[in-house]
């Protein structure tokens, strides 16, 4: 009877503590976003938990930054599988895609905490697949001639940080704003709307990669 009692309280404590690891989560994303130097006493506060409670489930912020940035990672993944198997329409591959991640702003959150942790084997094979993912769906959409075609892979990147950082108001006027400008910028990527090419070349791996070198180098 008291192991049936034990066992039952912690089944009812389970769902409890996955709410509260991904109120942590969440708070950690949004308080980094704004400031990844932010304490984790800040986090605290946002997920409006105790700050021991944080340390007893992450060691140390760099853990948590390291957390917060893998769950980002997976979302990403997420979001690409989801747009290349819910549709056969190449455009509706592509636009689904942006749109997920734009709504996800999990672009962004991996751009803004560049190079403020040390990256583990875990992360780095999770970027892999999330950018072998991020690499089919813009072949997809460029091989089915829907694309530009002086539009580079690497160029997504850019367009999705140019619509992170737009930011007016509270949550939903921005989430409405950045639609609105990712319209313009997606209509502006269609191949219907090439009438001259773009200007210098897009941006090399070499360049997008160099922010998480240049933070590594003061990260211990």
């Amino acid at each position: 009877m008291a192991i049936d009692q034990v066992a039952g309280g912690t089944r009812r404590r389970r769902p409890q503590a996955e709410r509260n690891d991904r109120a942590v989560l969440d708070a950690a994303r949004w308080v980094f976003m704004q400031d990844p130097e932010a304490p984790v006493s800040a986090v605290a506060r946002a997920a409006g938990v105790g700050i021991g409670g944080i340390y007893r489930r992450y060691r140390s912020k760099h853990e948590l930054l390291r957390t917060v940035c893998a769950d980002g990672l997976r979302r990403r993944i997420a979001i690409a599988d989801s747009a290349l198997t819910g549709s056969e329409d190449p455009w509706q591959v592509f636009e689904t895609y942006m749109r997920g991640m734009c709504e996800a702003d999990v672009h962004a959150l991996t751009t803004r905490l560049a190079g403020t942790f040390p990256a583990d084997e875990e992360l780095l094979a999770l970027g892999a697949q999330a950018d072998a993912l991020d690499e089919r769906v813009f072949r997809h959409a460029r091989g089915s001639g829907v694309l530009r075609p002086d539009v580079h892979a690497h160029d997504i990147a850019l367009v999705l940080e140019q619509i992170s950082a737009i930011r007016l108001g509270e949550g939903p006027r921005t989430d409405v704003l950045r639609h609105r400008y990712l319209t313009l910028l997606l209509d502006g990527m269609r191949a219907t709307a090439a009438v001259g090419r773009l200007p210098g070349p897009p941006p090399t791996a070499e360049e997008l990669a160099s922010r998480w070198r240049a933070g590594q180098a003061g990260v211990r």
